[in-house]
């Protein structure tokens, strides 16, 4: 198998790899509760986007893909801008009933959101075959809830001190920060055009 893959695939493996590093990263912040951890994981989630920009870069430039390709694509992104996402919310405090289902929502959208692109990319090709728009929010959007994650962490507002407190809505207690998960799943799933860049 790894003998059909091009360079790019490689890039994408990084991609997932880094996500990967980023949910470790977090469940080891959980355990130990040393910030160095929570740092690491929030980190890594830049490194795999700009992994994740470069491997389709690479592929145009060096005129070549693989047969993998896309899913391996989709699969990376997957872990790295769905799964770790949500890891490192559980990790910095959304663990409330209501944050878990939001947190669950978050990740199955962004499944969602990439299957519905893997089907329907020829439809929304061009001539030259080239894809001009998402439909959706693009899933990697979420390091920018991380970024705010970090920044948050930086000021010392999440965890007991999470920023907008908590709620208790009939016994469920819900982090109003979780919403941003809500809002960016939402936007995934939406039909609003995002142009390619």
């Amino acid at each position: 198998m790894i003998r059909s893959f091009v360079f790019a695939d490689f890039l994408t493996l990084v991609n997932g790899l880094c996500g990967t590093g980023a949910v470790l990263a977090a469940m080891y912040f959980l355990v130990t509760v040393e910030r160095r951890w929570l740092v690491t994981a929030m980190a890594l989630l830049p490194v795999a986007f700009i992994f994740d920009f470069a491997d389709g870069r690479v592929a145009r430039w060096r005129h070549r893909s693989s047969p993998l390709g896309a899913d391996l694509d989709s699969l990376a992104d997957v872990i790295s801008f769905g799964m770790a996402p949500a890891a490192i919310g559980f990790a910095v405090g959304l663990r409330g009933a209501l944050d878990v289902a939001i947190l669950l929502f978050f990740v199955a959208c962004g499944i969602g959101r990439l299957a519905r692109f893997n089907a329907t990319a020829d439809a929304l090709a061009d001539e030259s075959g080239k894809v001009r728009y998402f439909e959706g929010t693009p899933i990697p959007t979420s390091v920018l809830i991380v970024a705010l994650l970090a920044l948050l962490h930086a000021q010392g507002r999440l965890g007991r001190d999470v920023w907008l407190g908590a709620w208790n809505l009939g016994g469920l207690i819900l982090h109003p920060l979780a919403l941003i998960y809500f809002i960016s799943g939402s936007l995934m799933i939406s039909t609003i055009r995002v142009p390619k860049l």
